[in-house]
């Protein structure tokens, strides 16, 4: 049965209705976006509003202060990069290298099936979750402390199950004309993984990892319990050093009842907006250099 025959048993088989019912669900979806950009768009012109007054040079410098005219959000922004930035080095290779194994090594086909399923679940637990089992096994058990590697390391459980999905897809997309041909030739499996494989999939890999990322640096849940520092004047400069990230500064200066640190607040976001954008922008770059080369 085609679309015509389905939508004219649907309807009654009359063509006023056929036409009324195709504009009906088009009307809708535009009015489902057009809401959804409206909103969102409100709320950004708002912070910009509230927070461009605040931003300068010594903003970014400046520690955070008691006094609005003195505060900055240096530690923050650089515990930010520091947390995400160790984060992405600890998942990226783990997550590709057990999408290699799931779709490439594993022989067993229920095993396989078992652990996908659960790598699915893992993607939506909330992130508080993984922030209480960091603070249990990182923290206390292996006494890392509230240091940068303990919040870096919770943020790669928290994105670990994504990144091992998206890199399962895209390894899956890769046609398997392509990698019998290799080994029709006499290429060894690592060869055909290294040559063909990772190539082509390398794209999709990309992407998750980006989605993944952006997501990380956003979360305040599971580094709030691992680090609980709201205030923190001194940046880290090592990865046992105590930190904090931008999200909660933004959460301790917008629960302050002061008109001025709502105005931090706002600033910050717009901070925080602007480093997820570099660092997609930097990350969709390099997706779309390493698709070219794998198309030519």
């Amino acid at each position: 049965m085609g679309n015509q025959d389905l939508r004219r048993g649907l309807f009654g088989g009359s063509k006023t209705l056929l036409v009324f019912a195709d504009r009906s669900v088009s009307f809708i979806l535009l009015l489902g976006i057009s809401l959804g950009i409206l909103f969102l768009s409100l709320l950004l012109i708002t912070v910009f509003i509230d927070g461009w007054a605040r931003l300068s040079p010594s903003f970014l410098t400046n520690p955070p202060s008691a006094t609005p005219s003195k505060a900055g959000i240096y530690p923050a922004l650089l515990g930010s990069i520091w947390v995400v930035g160790l984060a992405a080095i600890i998942a990226v290779p783990i997550g590709v290298a057990a999408a290699l194994y799931l779709t490439e090594f594993s022989k067993n086909e229920r095993l396989r099936n078992l652990i996908y399923f659960n790598l699915t679940n893992l993607a939506g637990v909330p992130s508080v979750v993984y922030g209480l089992v960091g603070l249990s096994l990182l923290v206390y058990t292996l006494g890392l402390g509230r240091s940068v590697i303990a919040g870096a390391t919770a943020l790669a459980f928290l994105i670990l199950p994504v990144i091992v999905v998206a890199s399962v897809e895209a390894i899956k997309a890769v046609p398997e004309l392509h990698k019998l041909g290799a080994y029709a030739l006499g290429a060894t499996k690592l060869q055909v993984i290294a040559k063909i494989i990772l190539p082509e999939a390398l794209p999709g890999i990309l992407t998750g990892s980006i989605l993944s990322i952006s997501r990380a640096i956003g979360e305040a849940a599971p580094l709030l319990v691992i680090s609980g520092l709201l205030f923190i004047r001194d940046a880290p400069r090592g990865i046992f050093d105590e930190f904090t990230v931008m999200p909660l500064q933004i959460f301790n200066w917008i629960s302050r009842p002061q008109p001025e640190m709502r105005e931090l607040s706002a600033a910050g976001i717009i901070v925080l907006l602007a480093l997820l954008l570099m660092m997609n922008a930097a990350a969709i770059v390099l997706r779309n250099k390493l698709q070219k080369r794998v198309i030519e």
